[in-house]
């Protein structure tokens, strides 16, 4: 739903680029219908278990890559042992279109050579939270490309040195693009809310926000 005030492309840190309602209706339709099918499988949405016996609030899936804490594999032995689903080629170019919005002021060539390989789709209901962390299992150091989809969430962006102050807490509502890569690809981030109740029931999510983050895992094979 746009905004009643525009709100700007803002960079909250060198790297780290906020982009306002850049998908369109259509696209985060298509975007819900693909990761709806996604998370029936090959490997379904779960609750990921972390080393130390927590669950995750969040409900993942994966395509291309499967993760887990904290490395990458082609199949999911700690689901049903099954390969993900194939990272398809048209969400590649998502990556880089989005990539250009936030760096090349609109220009694909700058970002021509963007490869993301891998996806995470993350599902936050309603009293979902992400704690602070980085994004490090990845081999490269190219940017993460993440796209927010229904609910309204604060996202939280802190520094590259620990998950305490300074940061920054961002309004990320549907259909927006946030992208952190150079000085700030190591940053500490998080969301510590999702206001129930914001989603558009016309992208096909009437609940809950759905966050697609794009990486290059560096990973062959």
């Amino acid at each position: 739903m746009n905004a009643l005030i525009p709100r700007p492309i803002r960079e909250i840190a060198p790297g780290a680029v906020h982009v306002p309602e850049w998908l369109t209706l259509d696209q985060q339709r298509e975007l819900v219908t693909a990761c709806r099918e996604w998370a029936t499988g090959p490997v379904p949405i779960r609750h990921t278990e972390l080393p130390r016996g927590g669950v995750m609030s969040v409900r993942t899936v994966c395509v291309g890559w499967h993760w887990q804490p904290y490395r990458y594999t082609r199949t999911a032995g700690d689901v049903n042992g099954r390969r993900v689903a194939a990272f398809p080629e048209w969400m590649a170019d998502l990556g880089r279109r989005a990539l250009a919005a936030a760096y090349g002021d609109g220009d694909p060539a700058a970002a021509a050579d963007y490869t993301p390989d891998t996806a995470l789709i993350n599902f936050y209901d309603g009293q979902a939270k992400m704690g602070m962390h980085q994004d490090k299992d990845e081999r490269s150091s190219a940017p993460v490309v993440s796209l927010s989809i229904g609910d309204t969430c604060a996202f939280r962006v802190g520094n590259t040195e620990t998950r305490t102050k300074p940061y920054t807490d961002v309004e990320l509502a549907s259909g927006d693009l946030f992208v952190f890569g150079g000085p700030s690809r190591y940053i500490f981030h998080g969301v510590p809310k999702v206001h129930e109740g914001t989603a558009d029931p016309a992208t096909g999510l009437t609940s809950g926000r759905l966050n697609i983050t794009m990486r290059v895992t560096g990973l062959t094979g």
